[in-house]
């Protein structure tokens, strides 16, 4: 997957459990979960979409590894070559 692909995919997860979130605005450094005021259920959600879509196990020790946009693209990227 491309850097491009992961990030829409994660986005799109976001936008299926936050439709409310602008993610135009997202800043990619930031944590998902501060900057769009989503509880832990909602970022298992996003978790559970993007493994869904990838086949990718992310193992809850993982969850501060992929705590924002730019870090879920590097720890996807990592699982898909």
């Amino acid at each position: 997957m491309t850097t491009d692909q992961i990030k829409d995919l994660v986005l799109r997860a976001i936008g299926d459990i936050a439709p409310e979130a602008d993610l135009e605005d997202i800043d990619p450094d930031e944590e998902l979960r501060e900057q769009l005021d989503i509880d832990s259920m909602d970022f298992l959600n996003i978790v559970t979409v993007i493994h869904e879509e990838t086949g990718i196990d992310i193992p809850e020790a993982d969850y501060p590894k992929i705590a924002s946009l730019n870090q879920c693209v590097t720890y996807l990227q990592a699982k898909t070559r």
